[in-house]
């Protein structure tokens, strides 16, 4: 049974924002507390012990055999639409996979893949409409395939060439589309949270039936940006789904050594918003609890939290060496034992959606299309130099018209040790 918890926030004894009053016979069992909800007395003496209360349950509608546990329910999608989003998994893997070789080898400066997280990606993503505003971190790399972001754009941007949105300004894995209300992902970790706020509170004055999502770690959930993004989402009821990525591991640190507690989703309850924990291997799971999220958040004009438990199978990045703090076997062991990819594969081929032979012709598929436009990417052209100092203000601020005339008189006076051929227009995008 699907079930997000509630925390009741409605006015005792009819209070708004009027005046605290209540009656001499209520005063005797209850008080209303300008800083708190509701709550009895007692002359009982309790601590509340949060390691004797029951964990919030995870939400799974696939087995790790892939078999529906909840017969019941209807799913959303057919052959087609399953075959989309499995492809889509497949995609981002094997992107993955050669980008992370390709770094390896020099091409380009930095990457993060998503192994094991792929479904909880894909399966938030296709939950939402195509006017939601999203708001990724940097393992959303299936939410933005999903979205709509091409093979090309992600190309671009890793390789910063001239068809970059962020005109080569930025690192890689750094992706947006503003066709696409996908905010430009920010490397100082969690401030997308409550800029996620903001935009959805923006969204509530504007009105119509658009929310936002947010994306980030268990380890952003350590950050303050969480915790002041939570409270004034729930203060001012903004339109907000924070999907949180419980991977186990926050670049080198496992999640137990992180926090105490019961997870993020305690948190959420205790910020007053509607919480649930979902397994994040299960993407017709993590689809379902987000779908019922965007309908809370639109409906009733508030804030939820989703906490999606996963495992991540790779490294944190091209920086890191992981098997420093986990040991081999457990990674193995996660990749055998459970991951999206597989357990989506055994769901189709029981229905009989999908083949061996379908498999390895996807596969091959896949790989040909992600070396193409790997292959494409790298011949292309840098950005222009102008926007060294460009598209950023609308009109250039004299220091940068000045630092652009300097830029230019250099490249003018020492040819032979600036090779900027590179580069769209060479020097002459300067004049």
């Amino acid at each position: 049974m699907l079930r997000i918890s509630r925390v009741a926030l409605r006015p005792a004894y009819g209070l708004g924002r009027r005046a605290i009053s209540q009656s001499s016979k209520a005063i005797k069992s209850e008080v209303v507390f300008p800083g708190s909800v509701k709550s009895s007395f007692t002359d009982k003496l309790k601590f509340n012990d949060p390691s004797q209360a029951e964990p919030m349950p995870t939400y799974r509608l696939f087995g790790v055999d892939g078999k529906q546990l909840d017969e019941e329910y209807e799913l959303p999608f057919n052959q087609e639409e399953s075959v989309k989003m499995y492809r889509e998994m497949l995609t981002i893997s094997i992107m993955d996979s050669i980008m992370y070789d390709a770094q390896r080898q020099g091409r380009f400066s930095f990457y993060m893949m998503s192994a094991g997280e792929e479904g909880a990606a894909i399966g938030s993503a296709a939950a939402l409409r195509p006017d939601d505003v999203m708001f990724a971190q940097y393992r959303e790399q299936g939410a933005l395939l999903h979205r709509g972001v091409t093979l090309k754009e992600f190309m671009a941007q890793l390789y910063a060439n001239k068809d970059d949105y962020g005109k080569g300004r930025n690192m890689p894995v750094h992706y947006q589309s503003q066709k696409l209300n996908i905010h430009p992902i920010s490397s100082p970790l969690a401030t997308q949270i409550s800029h996620a706020s903001g935009a959805a509170y923006a969204l509530k004055i504007q009105g119509g039936d658009k929310c936002v999502i947010c994306y980030f770690g268990e380890g952003a959930a350590s950050e303050g940006d969480f915790h002041a993004a939570l409270n004034i989402a729930a203060t001012r009821s903004c339109p907000v789904i924070f999907f949180c990525r419980n991977n186990g591991y926050a670049i080198s640190t496992p999640s137990l050594e992180q926090y105490k507690g019961d997870g993020i989703a305690s948190r959420g309850v205790g910020y007053g918003i509607d919480t649930i924990r979902v397994d994040g291997n299960d993407l017709a799971a993590v689809h379902r609890v987000t779908e019922e999220a965007r309908k809370i958040a639109v409906r009733d004009q508030k804030p939820v939290l989703v906490e999606a438990m996963s495992y991540r199978v790779s490294h944190h990045s091209t920086s890191d060496d992981s098997f420093a703090y986990r040991s081999r076997q457990e990674v193995e062991d996660w990749k055998k034992r459970d991951n999206p990819i597989s357990r989506m594969r055994k769901w189709m081929e029981a229905r009989n959606w999908w083949s061996e032979e379908e498999e390895q012709s996807a596969r091959k598929e896949i790989k040909k299309q992600v070396l193409s436009a790997f292959s494409s990417a790298e011949k292309v052209e840098k950005p222009a130099l102008k926007y060294l100092f460009e598209d950023t203000y609308d009109q250039l601020t004299e220091p940068l018209k000045q630092q652009k005339e300097e830029l230019k008189r250099l490249l003018e006076e020492y040819p032979d040790h600036y090779n900027v051929s590179e580069y769209e227009g060479g020097k002459s995008s300067l004049d």
